[in-house]
C-alpha cells in the first residue's frame, strides 16, 4: 500500500481543545479588561496587581471548576440516555433489530443486506446498542470527553492566559500601555493557532480575536476611567 493513502485525523472529542482556547482567551481577556479598568480609574500600581492576582486565581478555579461539572453532567446524561437504550434492546430485541435494519438501509444498503447486516450486529449486545446510541444520540459513549482533562485544560489555560497582562508590573515596570501591547500580541497569537488547526484563514482568525479582546478591554476602560478610582 502506497504510503501516500494512508492519513491521520487530529484528536476532535478527547475535549481538551476547547476548554483549552476557551480559557485561554477568558483569562486573558478578563484580565487584560481588569487591569485596563483599574489602570483607567487611576488605581495604583499595587491596586492592579492586586486585583489582577485575585482575578487569575479565582478565574481560573472558576473556569476548571464550571468546566468539570459541565462535562461531568454530560457525560452522565449520556450514560443515562445510554441505559434507556440498553433495557429496549432488553425488552424488544426484535424491534430494536428491526430498527437497525432500517439503519442500515438508510445507509445505501439494501433490505436484504440490511437485514443479514442488522442480524450479525444483534448478535452482539454490547456493538448493537453502541450503533444503536451513535446513530441516535449522535456520539459513542465509550469515547466522551474526561472531565477532569476538560478541567484541568480549562484552569490551567486561564492561569497562562491571565498572567500575561500581568507581566509588566510583576517584573516591576508598571505601564498601561505594555500591558495592553502584550495582551494584542497574545490575542493575535491565540488567534492564528486556533485559525491553525481549524484551517481557517490566518489573518482572519487573529484579527477577529483581536477585534473582539479590544472591545473588551475598550469598555472596561472606559468605564473605568468615567468611574475614577475610588478614594481610600
Amino acid at each position: 500500500m502506497r504510503s501516500g493513502w494512508n492519513h491521520r485525523h487530529r484528536d476532535v472529542s478527547g475535549g481538551w481543545l476547547r476548554p483549552t482556547v476557551f480559557g485561554a482567551v477568558d483569562g486573558l481577556v478578563t484580565n487584560a479588561s481588569l487591569i485596563a479598568g483599574v489602570g483607567g480609574g487611576g488605581g495604583s500600581t499595587h491596586a492592579i496587581v492586586l486585583t489582577g492576582l485575585a482575578g487569575l486565581v479565582a478565574g481560573a478555579f472558576s473556569m476548571g471548576t464550571g468546566e468539570y461539572v459541565s462535562v461531568t453532567n454530560q457525560n452522565e446524561l449520556v450514560h443515562a440516555e445510554v441505559a434507556v437504550e440498553r433495557r429496549m434492546h432488553e425488552q424488544f430485541p426484535a424491534a430494536e433489530q428491526a430498527e437497525l435494519a432500517e439503519t442500515f438501509r438508510g445507509y445505501g444498503a439494501d433490505a436484504e443486506t440490511a437485514a443479514k447486516m442488522s442480524a450479525a450486529v444483534s448478535r452482539d449486545p454490547d456493538l448493537a446498542l453502541r450503533f444503536h446510541t451513535r446513530d441516535e444520540l449522535g456520539l459513542d459513549a465509550e469515547d466522551l470527553p474526561s472531565a477532569v482533562l476538560a478541567g484541568g485544560a480549562s484552569l490551567v489555560a486561564f492561569s497562562i492566559g491571565a498572567l500575561l497582562p500581568l507581566i509588566p508590573y510583576l517584573l516591576g515596570f508598571p505601564g498601561l500601555l505594555a500591558s495592553m501591547i502584550i495582551t494584542a500580541v497574545a490575542l493575535v497569537a491565540g488567534g492564528t493557532f486556533v485559525g491553525r488547526l481549524t484551517g481557517r484563514p490566518l489573518i482572519r482568525a487573529g484579527s477577529r480575536q483581536l477585534l473582539l479582546g479590544a472591545v473588551a478591554v475598550g469598555v472596561t476602560y472606559l468605564v473605568g476611567h468615567l468611574i475614577g478610582a475610588v478614594p481610600s
